[in-house]
C-alpha cells in the first residue's frame, strides 16, 4: 500500500460531488482528479455535467476532458492515469482530492482490480449467440441465480456485462461479484479518507429534475447534434445516460417533453445503481450528507488525517 494520503468524495449523480469537493479544495490547498467515465471525453459537456471554469472556481481538476470520445478508457487505464495525478499533485506538496460516481473506476484505483481470466471467445461467442435468441430478461435472471450480487449492479439490458459476469463464472465456478467483494477486502493502494455523499430521496429527486432542465436550457440538444455530426455515433459515451435518450430524440424523433421524463428517470434508476455499488462497497465507509463535509465534525476529521 502507498502512504500517499488522498480524500475520496464518490456518490450518486446530481448529489453535488463536484461542488462540495472544490470547496473542501480550496480549504485543504487540494487539486481534484475526476472519476467519471463520461467527464473524460472532450466535447461531453453539458449531459455529463462537466464542471466549467467558473464552477471550479480557480481549482485545477484533472482527468476531465483528458481524451478523444473515439477512444476507449477502462478501469484499468484510468487507475494508471489517475496514479500520475495523485504523484503530481503531492509532489507539489497539494492534497489529491479523487471526486466522482463511476464505481468501478474509484475502486480500481484505490483498492486495484480483481485478477480475471482472459475473454475465452467461444465461450462468449455462445453467451451472446444465447442473449440473442432468449433476450437480456432471461439472461439476467440466469447471472441473479448464479451470481446475485453481479445482477443487483448491473441492468438487465447491459449485454456486455451479463455476458462478462456469466462468462467468468463458467470459467471459474466462482461469481464476479463474490470475488470483487473479496477482493475489496483486501490491502488499499492509498490511505484513503472515503466519503459517500447522499441527499434525501425527494430531494434528489427534485435536483435531477431540475439538472436535466438545465442541460436541455444550456444547449443540450445543440451538444449532442454536434457530436453526432463529429463522430457519426461511434464515440461509446452516446450509450450515457441523457445522452443515449438525446440520440433517440434527435434520430428517432421522440418528443422532447418524454425526453426530458426519459433522462430523469434514467438517471434516477443510475443513480439507485451507484447506492447499491456503494453499499456493497466496505471502503467507502463515510456516508454524508453532502453540507455535513464542509462542517465539523468532518472538517476536523480531515485536518487530523493530513497530519
Amino acid at each position: 500500500m502507498s502512504g500517499q494520503r488522498i480524500v475520496v468524495i464518490a456518490g450518486p449523480t446530481a448529489v453535488g460531488k463536484t461542488a462540495h469537493a472544490v470547496a473542501l479544495a480550496q480549504r485543504f490547498d487540494a487539486e481534484l482528479i475526476g472519476a467519471d467515465s463520461v467527464q473524460v471525453y472532450r466535447g461531453f459537456d453539458i449531459g455529463s455535467s462537466k464542471p466549467t471554469a467558473a464552477e471550479l472556481q480557480g481549482v485545477r481538476h484533472h482527468l476531465i476532458d483528458m481524451c478523444e470520445p473515439t477512444e476507449l478508457i477502462d478501469a484499468a487505464e484510468y487507475a494508471r492515469r489517475a496514479d500520475a495525478a495523485i504523484a503530481d499533485i503531492a509532489a507539489r506538496g497539494k492534497l489529491p482530492i479523487v471526486v466522482g460516481g463511476t464505481g468501478l473506476w474509484l475502486r480500481a484505483l484505490t483498492r486495484g482490480l480483481v485478477a480475471l481470466p482472459q475473454v475465452d471467445r467461444p465461450l462468449r461467442a455462445r453467451l451472446e449467440a444465447e442473449w440473442d435468441a432468449v433476450g437480456g430478461a432471461v439472461m439476467h435472471e440466469r447471472l441473479a441465480r448464479v451470481d446475485p450480487l453481479s445482477a443487483t449492479r448491473i441492468h438487465p439490458n447491459d449485454k456486455l456485462r451479463v455476458v462478462r459476469a456469466l462468462e467468468v463464472f463458467e470459467q471459474t465456478g466462482v461469481p464476479l461479484g463474490e470475488a470483487r467483494r473479496d477482493h475489496a477486502l483486501g490491502l488499499p493502494r492509498y490511505h484513503a479518507l472515503s466519503y459517500v455523499l447522499d441527499l434525501p430521496s425527494e430531494e434528489h429527486r427534485a435536483r435531477v429534475a431540475e439538472r436535466v432542465d438545465a442541460m436541455l436550457a444550456s444547449g443540450f440538444a445543440e451538444e449532442v447534434r454536434g457530436l453526432l455530426a463529429r463522430y457519426g455515433g461511434q464515440a461509446r459515451a452516446f450509450g450515457a445516460v441523457g445522452y443515449r435518450q438525446m440520440v433517440e430524440h434527435l434520430e428517432a424523433g421522440v418528443p422532447l417533453e418524454e425526453t426530458t421524463q426519459q433522462i430523469v428517470r434514467a438517471t434516477l434508476l443510475y443513480a439507485r445503481r451507484q447506492r447499491t455499488w456503494w453499499s456493497t462497497d466496505p471502503s467507502m465507509h463515510k456516508r454524508i450528507g453532502p453540507s455535513a463535509l464542509l462542517e465539523e465534525p468532518e472538517l476536523s476529521t480531515l485536518a487530523d488525517f493530513l497530519r
